[in-house]
């Protein structure tokens, strides 16, 4: 489905991010995987590569622009181009009422998820213009449509990601970019175990919003990412794409 194409993934260190890493390669995709952590973003590489995919890890903070145009900058340089990303980075908090919401976990919250995506899409978008095209898709949430027992600051910041996707669908779709989101249900990650562990009793609250009543594993949020980074989704553009299972249907 991802056979020569080259996708930047960020937040490809751990959960959906490494998940979607290991699929888009073993679908033919050559990765540019960028993340903070780098012993561990250089060990999913190193095993992608031992598997015999193409991966080259970045090192880099989606909230330093500087860092977004380095990754892109070395996916043009070793594999010729960047054909798709996947924005996946993100920071969440819950379980605190808006006005109890310190300004420091507002201002990360913001950062992260929207300074985040707005930095990705600034350099990737040039690279993909310059290729003739191809297809953006960003991490939102069931809390980008809706309030959720994530935290206000997340709530906030996952809707702007939708809109932001929105216009940046409008912006470029006469010139062959395709941007989507994904509205991402509860999904057992690194992240998500912190908020319940912070949070014990938002596990069954999570889990009662999917009519499965259970929690997505991360490839299945990858298994979506990739459809929509892939050429089977040629229509599909500024749409929010719920990968829930169900929440959004019966919110």
């Amino acid at each position: 489905m991802l056979n020569g194409k080259v996708v930047m993934i960020t937040g490809a260190s751990s959960g959906i991010g490494a998940a979607a890493a290991e699929l888009f390669a073993a679908e033919g995709a050559a990765v540019v995987l960028m993340a903070r952590r780098k012993d561990r973003l250089a060990d999913l590489a190193a095993r992608i590569r031992a598997d015999g995919g193409r991966a080259l890890d970045v090192t880099g903070d989606v909230c330093r622009e500087e860092d977004v145009e380095r990754a892109v900058r070395e996916a043009v340089e070793n594999f010729g181009g960047l054909d798709a990303a996947f924005n996946n980075a993100g920071f969440a908090t819950a379980g605190v009422p808006l006005h109890e919401i310190g300004t420091d976990v507002y201002d990360r919250t913001m950062e992260v998820n929207v300074r985040g995506v707005w930095n990705c899409l600034v350099q990737q978008i040039p690279a993909m213009l310059a290729g003739g095209g191809g297809a953006v898709v960003n991490t939102s949430s069931v809390a980008g449509v809706a309030a959720t027992g994530a935290s206000a600051a997340y709530v906030a910041a996952k809707h702007a990601v939708i809109g932001m996707t929105k216009a940046a669908a409008a912006d470029y779709g006469q010139q062959g970019i395709r941007v989507n989101a994904l509205i991402v249900g509860a999904t057992r990650t690194e992240m998500m175990q912190q908020v319940i562990t912070e949070h014990p009793s938002l596990e069954s609250d999570f889990m009662a919003e999917s009519v499965q009543h259970r929690m997505a594993d991360p490839v299945e949020i990858a298994r979506a990412a990739a459809w929509l980074c892939s050429d089977r989704s040629s229509f599909v553009t500024g749409a929010a794409v719920p990968v829930d299972g169900g929440a959004t249907a019966t919110a």
